[in-house]
């Protein structure tokens, strides 16, 4: 049988892609992250499933449960938040995984930065204002950040951020990516995306301890810091462009 590492999505239960529900369906056992997994996406699961919550397990114990469902005959279901390939601790179960030749596979899920942008309206890569996006966190009680890896690097690229795990340590956000960026360059927090009691703060930089506090935000938040935020003077998109078929035409002799 094999290990199904599923994307839960951000929170909302039709969030989950098409093949995660199927698969949810057709599971006897489930490892959830409690804290993370609303209960009408687990609705998805059979009846009678074993639906296991991982909040206060170790990575041993989460293992040790994939392994023991798997030689029991049974197809099991690791359902992690967001997308699997985004902060979720796929990496050292598969290493382990691997090591006692146990199957498994990836579904892909909506990333909370993909979910936040959705509820801003906003398009994360405007023409000729802001190309890249930066997919990073802040180090605090957590694995150290590798050489390099630092918000005052990645805000000298300019390119726009969004930051997770960081709800908690806005004013070290604020006074490191400001004097890159400027205290009046946009900013938008999004907590809960797609779930119940989801919010939403926009302002500047300058501001943004003090949004995120106003709204009682601790939790759950999406920060993105960049000036594709608010722009609306920017070009139209080659891919559509007149210009794009005048570029594709044959030259006259």
């Amino acid at each position: 049988m094999t290990v199904h590492f599923i994307g839960a999505g951000p929170g909302a239960a039709d969030l989950i892609t098409v093949r995660g529900r199927d698969l949810l369906a057709r599971c006897g056992v489930c490892l959830y992250p409690g804290s993370m997994t609303p209960p009408d996406l687990l609705a998805y699961c059979p009846a009678g499933a074993e639906l296991v919550d991982t909040a206060n397990l170790s990575l041993e114990q989460i293992v040790e449960k994939l392994v023991d469902a798997h030689r029991a005959g049974h197809e099991i279901a690791r359902l992690c938040s967001g997308d699997p390939s985004l902060y979720s601790a796929v990496a050292e179960q598969v290493r382990r995984l691997d090591a006692v030749g146990v199957p498994y596979d990836v579904v892909p899920g909506v990333p909370a930065f993909a979910a936040s942008a959705a509820v801003l309206k906003r398009e994360l890569t405007v023409p000729e204002i802001g190309q890249s996006l930066v997919i990073t966190r802040v180090q605090a009680r957590s694995t150290k950040m590798p050489p390099g890896e630092t918000l005052a690097a990645f805000a000298a690229t300019g390119a726009t951020l969004a930051l997770h795990l960081a709800v908690n340590h806005v004013e070290r956000v604020a006074g490191e990516l400001a004097p890159h960026y400027g205290r009046d360059c946009p900013v938008a927090v999004v907590a809960l995306a797609s779930q119940a009691g989801e919010t939403v703060v926009r302002g500047v930089l300058g501001e943004l301890p003090a949004l995120v506090r106003d709204a009682g935000m601790t939790r759950a938040a999406t920060i993105f810091v960049g000036r594709v935020l608010a722009t609306t003077n920017f070009p139209d998109s080659f891919l559509y462009s007149s210009a794009r078929d005048r570029a594709n035409q044959p030259e006259s002799l």
